[in-house]
């Protein structure tokens, strides 16, 4: 532990200490919607959902019942799993079919047609109300139509907008294809301003009729038929058999070890194979002896994430559809970290994944038993497709624009197959009976922020809110380090003179962490300070 030896920042907040249980997430109302489970007497699954359900709510740009969830987890019994509830491609959905489609819609010939990014052929079927309902159901204490009340509650009586998410909707507020969109998302045509009160009455409908009807009320019955009509009346090809078809799925994490410490992310279709591939490459350069405020720890770090990134976009697709390398393994990782110096690597592009940015929510809850959580929602890109499913309030994702029509690409797209996910929750064990749960929303960024809030605990001896609060890095699509405002003063010029391109982005352009541990009974909780949010405890 180098922490001694570093110029890092001071924190201005402190880390939160609870008895009982712990929230982190990015809206404030979120955090006490968990929070208020927890007094229930729900557990950390159940405070989970709860919080993942009110963000839908109180910060729809970026998350939504359109969308998929993920989580991973320990449970009071020391099981460590994950859950994936990612939807598919429609049935129909041919490389030809939808290249077809999309040359249409571009107005090219069918051999210059992309994949769209956005609209119909880019939404994918929703995973997030199944998500919900199997983590409650197999690790909560109670009922979804409990956890899910403080959602509908901010949904039907309203809620003021804080600053952050006001700006993203702002941002956002021309992505919808058509009036119903903005009838059901905007304020008499614009966003909402900070501090605003906002209802999205249609949206607390339907999660009330999750409550009364289970998630199935999404696939099947008057919304899955919305969905299916909405998507196909804008030229898309989902259909309500596509819906029913779905099923979540729980899952094995895949792992490594860094300083000691057990790291446990998703498997593919997941990018958790990137976090660990870069994390194991940075112990085999020992990138984390160099000082915190040396160019140099910057340097190897950005070096093992582009081999990474390299590796896993380049490979990882949906399994069931293409064999995926042993990225995560201690072998690969000394074979390839021979390719990294004292200088810059350049022409190592990110691969096939077409977005630079895209906005997601996390939340992480811990609670005195044990239970330990990560959970992740999003439905890509802002309002996601730009279609909202009828009169529902459900705002369709674009996870489908993750995908390629190259037949040489590993990601294709192919009917019912699931799209190159950027989604990553996370759970790293520290100790004998020391977990936390971890994560950093925002696209590409995510396993960046994995890489460096690990190295700030493991390798510099940070407390949680320390660690989340640091100045960060990012390597970009276009091959540029980004360097925070708060960083770039610090160690700009000499990484520019060991080959990197370095530009400096403002404070919001680095993602947004969470982090909640249960560390031998002991539990504790850190927000990240470019989000709105908060972390709570009682």
């Amino acid at each position: 532990m180098r922490a001694s030896d570093t110029d890092a920042l001071v924190s201005e907040r402190s880390t939160v200490y609870a008895p009982h249980g712990v929230v982190a997430t990015s809206q404030p109302l979120a955090a006490e919607a968990g929070l208020d489970t927890l007094r229930a007497g729900g557990n950390a699954f159940d405070a989970a959902v709860a919080t993942a359900a009110a963000l839908a709510v109180v910060e729809p740009v970026n998350t939504g019942l359109g969308g998929d969830a993920f989580a991973c987890f320990r449970t009071a019994d020391g099981e460590v799993g994950g859950m994936r509830s990612c939807g598919f491609t429609p049935a129909e959905a041919t490389r030809d079919r939808v290249r077809a489609l999309a040359a249409e819609r571009q107005g090219v010939s069918p051999q210059n047609a992309s994949m769209p990014f956005r609209g119909p052929l880019a939404v994918t079927v929703p995973g997030a109300a199944k998500g919900w309902e199997l983590t409650v159901e197999e690790f909560g204490t109670m009922s979804l139509a409990d956890v899910l009340q403080p959602a509908i509650g901010y949904a039907t009586e309203g809620f003021p907008v804080t600053e952050v998410i006001a700006d993203d909707w702002q941002a956002a507020s021309d992505q919808f294809v058509d009036e119903n969109g903005r009838e059901q998302f905007l304020k008499d045509g614009r966003a909402p301003r900070a501090g605003e009160e906002m209802r999205l009455e249609t949206l607390g409908r339907s999660l009330q009729r999750i409550a009364n009807h289970g998630a199935e009320a999404v696939y099947e019955g008057e919304i899955g038929q919305a969905i299916a009509e909405t998507v196909q009346s804008h030229g898309g090809l989902l259909t309500t058999d596509d819906l029913a078809a779905f099923e979540p799925e729980l899952v094995d994490p895949v792992s490594t070890t860094y300083r000691g410490a057990e790291v446990f992310e998703l498997p593919p279709n997941n990018q958790g194979l990137v976090a660990l591939e870069a994390l194991n490459l940075a112990e085999e350069v020992d990138a984390g002896s160099r000082r915190y405020d040396a160019a140099e720890r910057v340097h190897y770090f950005a070096e093992a994430l582009k081999l990474a990134f390299r590796d896993g976009h380049h490979y990882i697709t949906d399994p069931a559809f293409e064999e995926i390398p042993p990225l995560a393994s201690k072998s690969y990782a000394a074979e390839r970290a021979e390719h990294i110096g004292e200088t810059a690597l350049t022409d190592v592009p990110l691969g096939v994944p077409q977005a630079e940015h895209a906005d997601t929510v996390l939340l992480t809850t811990a609670d005195a038993e044990g239970n330990v959580v990560t959970f992740i929602n999003s439905r890509y890109k802002q309002f996601g497709s730009g279609l909202v499913a009828g009169d529902t309030g459900i705002a369709l994702q674009n996870r489908g624009g993750s995908f390629s029509l190259s037949p040489d690409d590993p990601n294709c797209i192919a009917p019912r197959k699931r799209p190159f996910h950027t989604l990553i929750p996370a759970i790293a064990r520290l100790g004998d009976d020391d977990w936390l749960g971890f994560g950093v929303m925002g696209g590409f960024m995510q396993p960046q922020g994995h890489l460096q809030l690990l190295s700030n605990l493991l390798d510099y001896d940070h407390s949680l809110q320390a660690a989340v609060e640091q100045p960060r890095w990012r390597y970009k699509a276009n091959g540029r380090l980004a360097l925070e405002e708060g960083l770039a003063g610090r160690v700009g010029s000499k990484l520019s003179r060991l080959g990197h391109d370095v530009e400096v982005l403002p404070f919001g352009a680095f993602g947004g962490g969470q982090l909640a541990r249960y560390d031998d009974g002991t539990l504790s909780a850190a927000t990240d300070p470019r989000k709105d949010g908060n972390a709570v405890g009682f």
